[in-house]
């Protein structure tokens, strides 16, 4: 398979589950696992960077006026919502910086790994879908609860907008609210991670030596997530978070199945 088109599918891959509740770094684990191309264990990491990148720059085009409204500080709601997004950043923010190199080896886990964090995310994702709202504001703390999903969701195979919009609509914030502030609290952390490895020159080095590829890969992911963020908060709206349940435990099935008798 051709590299631009291997590029092409990973950022398609990455645009559409980084929003919709299925683990986008599970997905592109698989996908690259699937592939077997040693280039990818090279550069999977910056790749990563670059998609998530493009998926931030996507959240920030959907909810653009949320985000500019945000910048209008003299209003107490506004100062509270950026306080609570900077206090969800904590637990994820923490563990990035002290742990790098343990998540670097967790993403280069097992596929059974990543199988299993799958079925824990479609059980919770099950348990959300049953749950009701009670219209509960965000606060501080549970800001910092979700925050905590956040951070579990650095294993592949956790969704991170799974595991935070279904720990925001058990703790009974409205599930609009909960899919807004699941989408907006991660933008700070991934450019933040971005210029963390901007910094050290490894990054931009190996991007450089291979612009087109990661180009068509942050295209793909920036498209493919635009269209995927509305139509994840319509469904988080319907309440049919469930239907993500049976797609997860399918493809957990389906890596197990085929690490198995690969030969």
């Amino acid at each position: 398979m051709p590299a631009w088109l291997e590029a092409a599918i990973l950022g398609l891959i990455q645009g559409l589950t980084e929003f919709l509740p299925v683990s986008s770094s599970g997905h592109l684990e698989l996908a690259k696992y699937f592939f077997g191309d040693d280039r990818f264990q090279e550069q999977s990491m910056y790749m990563s960077i670059v998609l998530h990148f493009a998926t931030a720059l996507s959240t920030v085009l959907f909810f653009r006026k949320e985000v500019a409204s945000l910048f209008d500080v003299r209003h107490q709601h506004n100062r509270k919502y950026i306080l609570i997004i900077l206090v969800s950043m904590i637990p994820a923010g923490l563990i990035g910086l002290f742990f790098d190199d343990v998540i670097t080896s967790i993403f280069s886990s097992s596929i059974i790994l990543i199988a299993a964090m799958l079925c824990v995310t479609g059980v919770l994702l099950w348990i959300a879908d049953k749950a009701k709202a009670d219209g509960n504001p965000l606060t501080l703390s549970s800001g910092f609860l979700i925050g905590l999903a956040q951070a579990f969701a650095l294993i592949p195979g956790v969704s991170r907008s799974g595991s935070t919009i279904a720990t925001s609509v058990l703790l009974g914030i409205e599930r609009e609210s909960a899919a807004r502030f699941s989408f907006l609290m991660v933008v700070p952390l991934i450019l933040g991670k971005l210029c963390k490895d901007l910094l050290d020159g490894t990054a931009a080095d190996m991007v450089s030596q291979n612009l087109g590829y990661y180009v068509i890969g942050f295209i793909a992911a920036f498209i493919s997530g635009l269209l995927a963020c509305g139509f994840m908060v319509s469904l988080v709206k319907k309440a049919k978070l469930r239907y993500f349940t049976f797609y997860c435990f399918t493809i957990a099935i389906f890596a197990i199945i085929f690490h198995t008798f690969r030969f």
